[in-house]
């Protein structure tokens, strides 16, 4: 799954990175992102064009009757997006890329549970492959726009860590993927595997990451286990 993110990239990176218009505007670094927050999210605006919106961290379906569903519609597995009703209209027409320098994974040690930061072994951002819906609040009229991450089967190097990672879209994928007009399902449906593992570098880091409330660059520093600095990148297991 993907529950906890950071995005701290300077605005040029990510005006360049996502071929966005010269004037968007900055994003304030984050590096706890947790779920019902909002997130900065790139998807395609009624004019055809590339645009930066703020979309609400946890997706409400057009139907829903209450804001509250979204907090259990943070992540869509990939498997079932064409099934499941409350993904299946964003699938096929409201897709957006969630810029990321990394995401946290929490792996259980007994009773305790180990936090790890994910990113490209590159160090370079990333975007992970989203989904976006329009919901009109029935109390006061007022339109919330929300976006829930997709998830696939893990990089084979952090397996052991959990069994789901979010989808990291190459930049190659972008234009196909934020397509409205994209109809090809079979398509997308192959564009949502995991990285190779040698792309993927993992470094355990400190439990204070456990509490949304502290959102701070030391978040993402190397921590140790018994220790002994702990990493994985080029050196995970084996994909034999």
């Amino acid at each position: 799954m993907c529950g906890r993110f950071a995005f701290f990239s300077a605005r040029e990176a990510l005006v360049r990175m996502f071929e966005l218009p010269p004037d968007t505007p900055d994003v304030e670094p984050h590096y706890n992102i947790a779920p019902t927050q909002y997130v900065a999210a790139v998807r395609i605006n009624r004019e055809g064009a590339r645009k930066l919106s703020m979309l609400y961290w946890g997706l409400v379906p057009s139907w829903a009757k209450e804001k509250s569903i979204g907090a259990r519609m943070i992540n869509a597995r990939a498997e079932t997006l064409r099934d499941k009703p409350a993904f299946r209209k964003a699938y096929e027409r409201r897709r957006c890329l969630v810029p990321a320098d990394g995401y946290y994974e929490w792996q259980r040690s007994g009773a305790r549970k180990q936090p790890w930061f994910i990113g490209l072994a590159s160090g370079e951002p990333f975007a992970m492959a989203g989904l976006w819906e329009g919901w009109r609040d029935p109390a006061d009229g007022e339109w919330l726009r929300s976006c829930s991450i997709v998830t696939t089967t893990p990089a084979q190097s952090i397996a052991h860590l959990h069994d789901r990672m979010p989808v990291i879209l190459p930049p190659s994928a972008y234009a196909a993927w934020l397509d409205p007009a994209n109809e090809d399902l079979d398509g997308l449906d192959a564009m949502l595997v995991p990285p190779p593992s040698a792309e993927i570098a993992a470094r355990t880091v400190s439990s204070r990451v456990n509490s949304a409330r502290v959102d701070e660059p030391s978040l993402i520093e190397p921590t140790t286990i018994n220790q002994e600095p702990t990493e994985l990148s080029l050196f995970g297991p084996s994909e034999d």
